[in-house]
């Protein structure tokens, strides 16, 4: 079970969710999306625009699965999540950006939480404050602090430990000071608080042209797609891949 999870928003979880889901079955895999973000639903809007490109285009492109929350209770998303187990060999869950019930008790369900967070200050908030002056954590934050009771949870049922991975996401391309403190800031909160920092996407426009065609960085050599590779393109797929291997998702792809 894979949990994009962060009570931030505009970070990049369900684009990320999105690509997961897509390697996942090209690679012969079943999977299943469950949104927790019952108002904006991402996730659900960018495979409903997949859905309709493969109808409209032809294309013979994987569409995973979407478990839809009917309501808004716990009860529910533990039914849901069960069900999805059973019928998929991996379930993703995409949370909301802000602080729910619905977003706490999907982190219960991870096995691997993946939490992407936009290279500033403002997000790094979520997990941890910094010293304005010297960049030094000074605690965790509260997001970090839902972590650590989802840890406790696990352990207390004798389920295994949560790998967390936190994706510096939306990188700048230019190496300026604000992103080298940022580097140090989150190298210190990781050994504090038990996450392993991987390096996430650029900024780059392809990601939000993409979600209009339910398309992802995946499927641009797919027979039938019109998109021209560029040299933009070919750079987003190496940083994809590298983001991939840095949260040991190849491990879970089947024949990956």
């Amino acid at each position: 079970m894979v949990v994009l999870g962060n009570e931030k928003g505009g970070t990049g979880k369900s684009t990320i969710a999105m690509h997961m889901a897509v390697a996942f079955a090209n690679a012969g895999g079943r999977v299943g999306v469950i949104d927790l973000d019952v108002r904006q639903k991402s996730v659900s809007r960018y495979i409903e625009n997949r859905i309709a490109t493969v109808a409209r285009t032809d294309v013979l492109l994987p569409v995973p699965t979407v478990y839809e929350m009917a309501g808004d209770t716990v009860e529910e998303l533990a039914e849901l999540t069960m069900t999805a187990m059973r019928e998929q060999d991996l379930v993703i869950i995409d949370t909301p950006g802000s602080a729910t019930e619905l977003s706490r008790a999907g982190h219960v369900f991870a096995d691997t939480l993946v939490t992407p967070l936009n290279d500033s200050f403002i997000d790094l908030d979520v997990l941890g404050r910094v010293e304005p002056e010297t960049h030094k954590v000074l605690h965790p934050s509260h997001y970090s602090e839902l972590v650590w009771d989802t840890r406790k949870e696990r352990a207390r049922v004798g389920r295994a430990p949560l790998r967390w991975f936190v994706l510096r996401n939306r990188l700048s391309h230019v190496d300026a000071r604000n992103k080298r403190a940022m580097e140090e800031a989150i190298a210190a909160l990781a050994q504090r608080v038990g996450f392993v920092s991987v390096t996430g996407l650029g900024e780059r426009v392809i990601y939000r042209e993409l979600f209009l065609t339910g398309l992802t960085l995946l499927d641009v050599r797919t027979p039938g797609v019109a998109i021209d590779l560029s040299v933009s393109h070919i750079a987003a797929r190496q940083e994809l891949r590298a983001l991939f291997n840095g949260v040991g998702f190849t491990d879970i792809i089947p024949g990956g």
